[in-house]
C-alpha cells in the first residue's frame, strides 16, 4: 500500500476515533508520559502494543521514545498494512499479525511496558485474564501494563452521568459530527485488502449479553472496578487511574 492514501486513511481513523473519545490525544500523551517514566532508565526498552489498529499510538511512541522499539500486535492485516505503509522512517516499529482473543504467548521476550487503547475490552473475561498472566510474567520489575479505554462505573446512576457528561464534552470539542466507526470501514471496503478484514476485532463476534442482560454497548467497554481487580488477581501488585475524562479512564499497574 502507498503511504500518501494509507495516510489519509489513518487520518481520517484518528478522526472518527476522536467521535467518541473527544480527549484522545491528550489520553495518548498522558500514556506516553507513564511508559516514559517507567522507562526512563532503560537504555532500548521495548513496548508492545496490544490491539495496535493502524499503528496511531505505536507512531506516537516512536515519536516521543525513538530509542525504543515497539512491537504492534492485532489480527487486522488491513489496519497491519495502513501501520507499516505510516511507519515513520527510522522508527523501530514492528507490527505483527496475531489474534488476542486465541492462545499462545504474547512475546518470548521480557518488555519494559505493554500499552493499549480501546482494544481489551472486546475480550472475554477468561482470555483477558490469561493475557493479564502473560503480560504479568513478561513484564520486568519495574514495567508496567497502562491502558486506556471505556472504563464504565457499576452503578447504573453514576455510568449513565458519565454518559451525558462525555456527551457535553463531545458536543463542546465539536466532535460529534465526525465521521463514524461504520462509515470509514464501509469507505474502506473498495480498497485492495491484504487478507481478510473485519469492522471489527474477531474476538468481538460472539461477545455474550452483559450482567444485566443488556447487548453489548454501542460504544464497547468494561466495569473499570472489575477490570482493576482483574489485572491484580494475575499479578500486579497494584494498580491506578493516572488518567480521566468520564468513562474513557487510563490505567496503569506494575
Amino acid at each position: 500500500m502507498d503511504e500518501k492514501p494509507a495516510a489519509d486513511w489513518v487520518r481520517r481513523w484518528d478522526v472518527q476515533q476522536e467521535r467518541y473519545v473527544a480527549d484522545r490525544e491528550e489520553r495518548f500523551t498522558v500514556l506516553i508520559d507513564v511508559v516514559e517514566h517507567v522507562c526512563r532508565d532503560v537504555a532500548e526498552p521495548l513496548v508492545l502494543d496490544l490491539g495496535c489498529g493502524p499503528g496511531s499510538l505505536a507512531t506516537r511512541l516512536a515519536r516521543r521514545l525513538p530509542h525504543a522499539r515497539v512491537v504492534g500486535v492485532d489480527n487486522d492485516p488491513f489496519l497491519l498494512a495502513l501501520a507499516r505503509a505510516t511507519r515513520p522512517e527510522h522508527a523501530d516499529i514492528e507490527y505483527v499479525q496475531a489474534d488476542l482473543a486465541e492462545d499462545g504467548r504474547l512475546t518470548g521476550q521480557v518488555i519494559d511496558a505493554a500499552v493499549s487503547t480501546t482494544a481489551l475490552h472486546w475480550l472475554r473475561p477468561d482470555r483477558l485474564a490469561v493475557v493479564y498472566r502473560e503480560l504479568a510474567v513478561a513484564l520486568r520489575p519495574g514495567g508496567a501494563l497502562v491502558n486506556g479505554d471505556h472504563l464504565y462505573d457499576e452503578q447504573p446512576a453514576i455510568r449513565d452521568l458519565a454518559k451525558a457528561v462525555k456527551d457535553r464534552r463531545a458536543a463542546r470539542a465539536g466532535v460529534e459530527a465526525n465521521e463514524d466507526w461504520k462509515s470509514w470501514w464501509a469507505g474502506s471496503r473498495p480498497i485492495p485488502r491484504c487478507g481478510r478484514s473485519s469492522p471489527r476485532p474477531s474476538w468481538a463476534a460472539a461477545r455474550p449479553a452483559t450482567a444485566t442482560g443488556s447487548a453489548r454497548r454501542s460504544t464497547p467497554g468494561c466495569c473499570g472496578t472489575r477490570a482493576s481487580r482483574r489485572w491484580r488477581r494475575c499479578g500486579s501488585p497494584a494498580t491506578t487511574t493516572s488518567w480521566r475524562r468520564c468513562a474513557s479512564r487510563l490505567g496503569c499497574g506494575p
